[in-house]
């Protein structure tokens, strides 16, 4: 008797889960906004990492591996990219009224 009395419980318990599921679908913390910031933030972080890539240097020695492109701006491109990201994930749009 006691064996029916938990499968209930546990289709109970199921439905619930369910129905939460539902309300934090319509809850979900990251909106279309926050997504496009993501994928913008993505962008910024590759073109970093292409401005430190740079042109290929070859078998023999070449100083452009010190470049500013490669030393200076593709850095600075690419961590701005990331706290661009930490920016699009805090980001809360104006609640409608």
């Amino acid at each position: 008797m006691s064996d029916k009395k938990n499968a209930r419980i546990d289709k109970a318990n199921a439905t619930l889960i369910d129905n939460n599921s539902l309300s934090d679908k319509k809850n979900f913390r990251i909106g279309k906004t926050n997504l496009i910031l993501l994928a913008v933030g993505l962008l910024i972080i590759i073109v970093g990492f292409l401005l430190m890539l740079g042109a290929p240097s070859g078998d023999t020695y070449n100083p452009d591996i010190f470049s500013k492109q490669r030393i200076t701006v593709g850095p600075m491109v690419s961590l701005f990219g990331f706290v661009f990201i930490i920016f699009a994930i805090l980001f809360q749009s104006p609640k409608k009224q």
